[in-house]
């Protein structure tokens, strides 16, 4: 039986034409099937809605369907989601879980097949992703593209696994999606020339203006942790038909405050023309992955927002995706789906003896944390000596970061950190990307063992530690994702963060930096399960520098 027409009236924001016009919109069977022109204007706005073109759900702390609740109150419609951080933890059984969770909810999710799992052969995940498994994904309905690859040394050298992975992208036809954070000359133009078409990593302007001079496009990233739009937006006004708004990486606390809606508007702020930021946030994602999402066209799918009188602010009143509403007035139209747990958590809880570091002759290497940066300064320093040991040195901003293997027993790799501020205390957490092992920083071994406990006891999960008071939050879905409602997980996520800076962290986001401490395939320098590791000699090296 054929479904009744729904009317919607208002001001046309027809992006694919430059043109804003008065009319009636009518849906039926999820699609437009009617836009009739009118001559008097109305006060409500009536535009494609968002997309976030490179996003990993599971840095939300939330399921997609969870996660699914927020996007909406923001005009969020679709994203495309790399599941490489539960692909890391499960394997090709943890895409198959976050693809089936998302189905539960209208928002369109569309998934890649991860390039790179593990993202190295420096670390240690739980599970590996091969190129039979790869053309496994790619065969599947639902698989869009090819997951950025992050090995692109490998890339760039020939690598057979790496290779092997790109051809099969061609051959299904998918679109590959890249990672190269600083790639330029040569080693960029072999990069491009594979067939590599995105890059969301760029940190300078004109890194990003030879990227896309060599083709490629930008997806202009402002994450909790990685924040570049301040920085890439002005590329928007030239270069508007080849860049993308995404998050990357975004905490649910952020997600409640906003989401590709306030890159529109900073975007707007800056004197962009509203026309290229549209396109920027609604078409272009369509376009280059080949979504079934629409741009309010008839015959397109009836995914559209509508918003206030003021085409600066963008106040989302309502968002429809497939004709449904499924936002109004800031409050989610879909109902919560609690998820079945699954996860890969195998060792036993730590000694303080564990996270020791017997000194040695010679200086340290230390990791530089950069607030708003993924990528890491690297330097050498007098380590800080006690009873034999190499600790903490509050005074001096250097603090011991360690990295616990989840999947098997074995020995904690032990690092040195600057920029963090702790003054006391430590924090640990099970996401660390890409292999998401335990990972933790703090002033003293037995506060950093301390914060390791309560992750291994939860089997995965966010924690703060001081003398006088414990906090977790406990995230047991594959170690990355909470199984409760995202009111609850963004209450409980803003108290561990003011702990974190209650206890000295000067950073914006402490927990998502402390995550990209772990990301090996980022330079300068990151702490594997396995040592310490030069993002640009692309080796291992000693701590201790004689």
């Amino acid at each position: 039986m054929e479904e009744k027409a729904e009317i919607v009236k208002g001001n046309i924001v027809d992006v694919l034409n430059s043109e804003i016009y008065p009319a009636t919109v009518k849906t039926a069977n999820g699609r437009i099937v009617d836009i009739i022109r009118e001559n008097k204007p109305y006060k409500t706005y009536i535009l494609p809605g968002f997309i976030d073109a490179h996003f990993h759900i599971e840095s939300s702390m939330l399921v997609p369907s969870e996660f699914a609740r927020i996007a909406v109150i923001h005009g969020t419609v679709a994203t495309v989601s790399d599941p490489h951080e539960i692909a890391n933890v499960l394997g090709i059984e943890g895409v198959r879980y976050i693809m089936d969770n998302a189905k539960q909810v209208p928002v369109k999710f569309y998934f890649g097949a991860p390039s790179c799992v593990p993202a190295s052969d420096f670390e240690t995940s739980g599970a590996v992703i091969g190129p039979d498994q790869v053309e496994e994904l790619l065969r599947m309905d639902g698989i869009k593209y090819l997951s950025e690859v992050m090995n692109f040394p490998g890339l760039i050298h020939g690598y057979p696994d790496i290779m092997r992975k790109i051809d099969l992208a061609k051959k299904y036809s998918k679109v590959i999606d890249g990672h190269s954070p600083g790639l330029k000359g040569e080693d960029l133009r072999i990069y491009v020339k594979a067939g590599i078409s995105t890059d969301h990593e760029c940190f300078q302007r004109d890194e990003a203006l030879e990227k896309l001079l060599l083709g490629m496009n930008i997806q202009i990233r402002e994450g909790s942790a990685a924040k570049n739009f301040d920085e890439l937006i002005p590329l928007v006004d030239e270069h508007y038909e080849r860049c993308m708004f995404c998050s990357d990486d975004k905490h649910p606390d952020e997600l409640l405050e906003g989401h590709i809606n306030d890159l529109v508007k900073r975007a707007l702020a800056y004197g962009i023309d509203v026309m290229k930021v549209l396109r920027v946030a609604c078409v272009n994602p369509v376009l280059h992955y080949k979504l079934d999402i629409g741009l309010l066209r008839v015959g397109d799918s009836a995914d559209f927002i509508v918003v206030d009188d003021n085409l600066e602010d963008f106040h989302v009143l309502k968002t429809y995706i497939n004709g449904e509403i499924v936002s109004a007035e800031g409050k989610p139209l879909i109902s919560a789906k609690p998820p079945k747990i699954v996860n890969n958590f195998h060792i036993e809880k730590k000694r303080v003896d564990d996270f020791r570091l017997l000194s040695r002759k010679g200086k340290i290497n230390i990791i530089e944390a950069i607030d708003g940066q993924i990528i890491t300064d690297k330097s050498v320093t007098n380590p800080h000596r006690e009873n034999g040991n190499v600790v903490s040195d509050v005074e001096r901003d250097v603090l011991k970061i360690a990295l616990v293997n989840r999947y098997k027993e074995a020995t904690v790799a032990i690092g040195f950190v600057k920029n963090y501020g702790l003054k006391k205390g430590a924090l640990a957490s099970s996401i660390a990307n890409d292999s998401h092992n335990i990972i933790a920083v703090g002033v003293t071994d037995d506060d950093i063992c301390r914060a390791v406990n309560l992750i291994i006891e939860n089997k995965g999960g966010i924690s703060v530690v001081s003398r006088e008071k414990e906090m977790i939050l406990p995230l047991p879905v594959a170690g990355l994702m909470s199984n409760e409602d995202y009111s609850s997980v963004t209450e409980k996520y803003a108290a561990i963060d003011k702990m974190a800076k209650d206890l000295g962290s000067t950073l914006h986001a402490p927990f998502m930096t402390l995550s990209f401490m772990a990301l090996v395939v980022i330079p300068k320098l990151k702490l594997s399960d396995k040592g310490l590791f030069d993002g640009e000699k692309f080796q291992f090296i000693d701590i201790f520098e004689t």
